[in-house]
């Protein structure tokens, strides 16, 4: 079975063509269990299976979680999985990839750099206090999409020195929490000098930390915006795994646009072979 390993900002993805390999897709969330497993497989944040439209898109996105639970959309997979629709030759340079969030645009801009549309916000709370770990924690709440990617954005002051240990915690009590009934993908940010933000995401379905979550530079990038913390449309936002941009339409007190730019990688091209995969 041909795979191709990719990367975007730090979040790496296990791709596979399901319009040519016709796997049945309740064996999907199975083979993302095994082949994400990092040191006993290939590893990835997710398995994504490029699919044949239904609702008159270019393709369509399957996600998987690393613990075989579908996401709603995933924005630096989403980037990903363009450029792996174009080089293949199912998708033209401006697409339309169907996710289970809804339709998504892509837009290619150069050899390795993808924009794609995320979700505006079906929800936005600028202020839902959490009580956690000793404290309250003034988080804000956004879905994007309908049905929502939940998210929480957590200002954290001197994120850049924190003690990992602490923040992972507190991310883990947090995605829990009862205050979000879905669960959350936690967001953790500071602005620094010059107005760029620093931003770390404990993601639900990962169970940790990753390098980058789109999604939730987008729900960042929204909050901030509308508490008037940052001067411009665009934000630039310092992830793990690298640099993000977010490009933000706003209408008085509405997000009415969000755009994820970033790099690409393809990292790795093969047949799995894995012997304990069961299909």
């Amino acid at each position: 079975m041909h795979f191709t390993k990719m990367q975007g900002a730090g979040n790496d993805f296990i791709v596979i063509d399901n319009k040519a390999l016709k796997l049945p897709l309740d064996r999907l969330p199975g083979m993302a269990r095994r082949l994400c497993t990092r040191r006993i497989s290939i590893g990835g944040d997710a398995l994504m299976a490029a699919d044949f439209p239904e609702q008159g898109g270019d393709f369509r996105m399957r996600f998987y979680n690393p613990d075989g639970t579908v996401a709603e959309m995933c924005g630096n997979g989403a980037r990903c999985i363009a450029r792996y629709a174009y080089e293949r030759g199912f998708a033209r340079a401006h697409m339309t990839i169907e996710t289970v969030a809804g339709p998504v645009q892509a837009w290619r801009q150069d050899r390795r750099r993808y924009k794609i549309k995320l979700n505006n916000p079906g929800t936005l709370e600028l202020h839902r206090p959490v009580e956690a770990r000793g404290r309250i924690w003034d988080c804000a709440y956004v879905e994007l999409g309908t049905p929502g990617i939940p998210h929480a954005v957590v200002h954290y002051p001197g994120l850049v020195d924190a003690v990992e240990d602490e923040l992972r915690a507190l991310g883990r009590t947090l995605r829990f929490h009862s205050a979000f009934p879905k669960g959350a993908n936690v967001n953790f940010y500071d602005v620094v000098s010059g107005g760029n933000v620093v931003e770390k995401t404990y993601e639900r379905g990962v169970e940790d930390f990753t390098l980058a979550c789109g999604t939730g530079s987008g729900s960042t990038a929204a909050v901030l915006t509308l508490l008037g913390k940052l001067p411009g449309p665009t934000v630039h936002l310092s992830v793990p795994g690298g640099d993000l941009w977010i490009e933000v339409e706003q209408t008085q007190a509405r997000i009415t646009g969000l755009y994820l730019v970033g790099d690409t990688n393809i990292v790795a091209e093969g047949e799995i072979m894995d012997e304990d995969l069961v299909l």
